[in-house]
């Protein structure tokens, strides 16, 4: 199997005025392409902070990190964000949805720059249908349950068909039949092939995944 994403002695710390506070402490480890993982640890670990470094939003102090072969670790932020932009998906805890837009134009934002527009609609409208919302296209967010609305998310980040899909919290704000709606959603577009990173706290979620990776105190304890 192909590595995805390879880490090695990747450090992260934070400099407040002469205040270093170091939150990841070497870490090294690699992802395959196909695989579902959960990156667990308690409030506090680090955990956020590497998905932020592996979605490349932020980058790490020191260390290497290979994106599907590419050492990113000294790419400019303008090219981090067209990487990101073609590459990634993200499914937020707090669904991170434009209110005045409707769910399909919610999931048609990351084709924005698409050459296609007829294309854009199609692909949109399949993937709502395949997570079961082919019917609330011309819903708005106000206007669907919490677990709809994390679908909509899923649904965005699929769009694109990103290398890796980062889903932060994702059942954080669900009640507990949405949550486990949400993880078999998640589970099943592993077994079609998509890599899921999943970021959590709670091992009955983070069980979901084939494998743990495990956090604390900024550094890796079980892999």
């Amino acid at each position: 199997m192909a590595k995805l994403i390879q880490v090695k002695n990747l450090k992260k710390e934070y400099i407040n005025e002469k205040l270093v506070t170091k939150v990841l402490k070497g870490l090294t480890f690699n992802i395959d392409q196909g695989e579902f993982v959960s990156i667990m640890g308690p409030s506090g670990s680090g955990k956020s902070t590497l998905m932020h470094i592996l979605g490349l939003l932020e980058k790490a102090s020191s260390g290497t990190y290979k994106f599907e072969g590419q050492d990113v670790s000294a790419f400019k932020d303008d090219r981090l964000a067209l990487l990101r932009n073609k590459k990634i998906g993200f499914v937020f805890q707090t669904f991170n949805l434009l209110p005045k837009m409707s769910v399909l134009e919610n999931v048609k934002l990351p084709l924005t720059y698409s050459d296609n527009k007829k294309k854009m609609e199609e692909r949109a409208q399949k993937v709502l249908e395949s997570i079961g919302l082919g019917e609330r296209l011309d819903y708005f967010p106000n206007q669907i349950s919490g677990g709809q609305k994390q679908r909509v998310a899923i649904a965005r980040a699929l769009v694109n068909e990103p290398s890796v899909i980062f889903a932060d919290e994702p059942t954080g704000n669900l009640d507990s039949k949405s949550s486990s709606q949400i993880m078999e959603i998640l589970k099943k577009l592993n077994k079609e092939g998509n890599t899921i990173i999943l970021v959590t706290h709670e091992l009955e979620t983070a069980k979901y995944a084939n494998r743990i990776i495990t956090i604390k105190d900024g550094n890796i304890v079980d892999k």
